[in-house]
């Protein structure tokens, strides 16, 4: 048996043991089916066809398609890849569909999904997060570098309401190596690349699945202002190919989805309309070297670690801090900041769970492309949640860690912490390298991650950050609850066992209450 059917059995055997049910697609729709931008009343259903033609959407009631909702009619082009996409509208609030795609007598796997709970409807809802997920195989080999996406197969057998695919869905440029993918034709290669794994079309056919990007469906710590419009506008061709979202020019893929009286969903787009990073210009690089490790911390916690990284005895450059604070540099743009801010001031869900690309805690390494890396804006929005919106709480990916810890104002500046009583947490990865491993590699010292990690982001101010759950490598999600009084968020691995903090301790699960 030849290696790359090992691989897919492996697979199978592995799904089979989650006990998720795998259906072959067989030749015909070989890259699944999806249902995103699930509403109360719509969703938008997608599939890639074999060829050119005329294509066939179904919506029923039943697995046996004999309660028959609509049918509607598409075009595959090769203009899109041979993806079709439609929006099925006038559905009823609450209820099961299945759907299926045709094409001449080949038919699609049978897909699922749920819409939501009308907003007065008092209902828990479940769902899952994770997000960077990369296929791509070493050099000379025909599976997978880094696993078979076992924590999407493990997201699709929680049996959730919904599930969201939060950023790097791709990995334009690969840490495994080949050629970055920049063109359109490049990046839908990628993007079939990954759909060739049974478990994420496992996920995407399980039930709805809200799609987001985040900097590698372009390329790593990505700005328009650095990178320039042409690769943005192959990322976001490529993306909306391949996933069923909504995008609009003006607003990015920023928009907001309501599940019931609990809980409503904001997803921000922090690439479209971000201003250049601090460290673009150089300005923040130490002598000789790239951008300074820990530009924000103080220095005395630069000092206590110099024997680790021997450049952080060094002061850090006062342009490099300038351009962190200036008030000019945004992440979200004025547009996308204000009709945010506006419309969860306004929610009356009793959750308000923002998706974000990029980490808004504070943790101070390399900060260039998260929130702190945008210090004043990032000051003036957790002043406005914290005044304006109550039950609010950050889910985000990108840093490949679980990291889960109070939104602070402040952590190590005198005089002292500063909370603002918002939580974050941190998830992923699926499937490239961990935190620990991605220090180990910049510093070039095995086992540093797991050092630095236990050394400072566990420990509690004065001496560190005092995360709450630091796991810096593992591949896991976060399997979120949301009732009328709490939501309930809990850290997973790919086996759906509670992650353990780098402790060696369970993370535990952490529930918001409402107030």
């Amino acid at each position: 048996m030849r290696a790359k059917s090992l691989a897919l059995f492996g697979t199978l055997l592995v799904l089979a043991a989650l006990g998720v049910t795998v259906t072959a697609a067989g030749p015909a729709f070989p890259y699944g089916v999806a249902a995103g931008e699930i509403t109360a009343r719509s969703a938008k259903l997608w599939t890639r066809a074999d060829h050119a033609g005329a294509v066939t959407l179904e919506i029923a009631r039943d697995v046996r398609f004999t309660r028959m909702v609509a049918r509607r009619k598409l075009v595959a082009a090769a203009a899109n890849d041979f993806t079709v996409q439609a929006v099925v509208t006038s559905l009823q609030a609450d209820s099961a569909y299945v759907y299926r795609f045709r094409q001449g007598k080949p038919v699609s796997r049978v897909g699922r999904f749920r819409t939501a709970p009308e907003a007065p409807q008092d209902t828990r809802v479940k769902f899952a997060i994770s997000g960077d997920a990369d296929a791509t195989p070493a050099a000379g080999a025909t599976g997978p570098f880094f696993n078979h996406f076992e924590v999407y197969a493990r997201m699709a057998a929680e049996g959730n309401a919904f599930n969201i695919n939060l950023g790097d869905t791709i990995y334009s440029d690969s840490g495994v190596g080949g050629t970055p993918a920049l063109t359109v034709e490049q990046k839908w290669a990628k993007y079939r690349l990954n759909l060739s794994l049974p478990a994420l079309m496992q996920l995407r056919a399980a039930a709805g699945l809200y799609s987001h990007w985040d900097d590698h469906e372009f390329v790593n710590d990505f700005t328009r202002a650095e990178h320039g419009d042409e690769l943005y506008r192959a990322g976001v061709k490529a993306f909306s190919d391949y996933a069923p979202v909504t995008y609009r020019s003006d607003d990015g893929l920023y928009r907001s989805f309501r599940w019931g009286k609990n809980l409503e969903l904001f997803f921000l787009d922090e690439r479209s309309f971000r201003s250049a990073k601090a460290s673009a210009g150089g300005g923040c690089n130490v002598p000789g070297g790239g951008p300074d490790l820990a530009p924000t911390a103080p220095q005395a916690v630069r000092n206590a670690f110099a024997s680790l990284v021997p450049a952080l005895a060094q002061p850090v450059a006062p342009a490099c801090l300038a351009a962190i604070a200036d008030p000019q540099r945004t992440m979200l743009g004025t547009r996308q900041y204000d009709r945010f801010t506006a419309a969860i001031a306004q929610s009356a869900a009793t959750f308000k769970v923002i998706v974000n690309e990029v980490p808004v805690q504070q943790f101070y390494a390399l900060p260039y492309d998260r929130w702190e890396g945008y210090a004043a804006e990032r000051t003036r929005l957790i002043e406005f949640l914290r005044t304006n919106v109550k039950n609010v709480v950050f889910l985000a990916t990108d840093t490949h860690a679980n990291f889960v810890n109070d939104v602070r104002l402040q952590t190590l500046e005198p005089p002292g912490p500063v909370n603002s009583g918002i939580l974050e947490v941190v998830t992923g990865p699926v499937a490239t390298n961990t935190f620990a491993k991605e220090i180990d590699a910049t510093l070039r010292a095995p086992g540093t991650g797991i050092v630095i990690t236990s050394l400072f982001f566990k420990p509690g101010p004065a001496r560190g950050v005092g995360m709450q759950c630091a796991a810096p490598d593992v591949y896991s999600y976060a399997e979120v609850e949301a009732t009328s009084t709490t939501l309930t968020i809990t850290p997973k691995d790919a086996a759906g066992k509670r992650v353990l903090d780098v402790t060696g301790a369970d993370c535990g699960v952490f529930v918001v209450h409402t107030r």
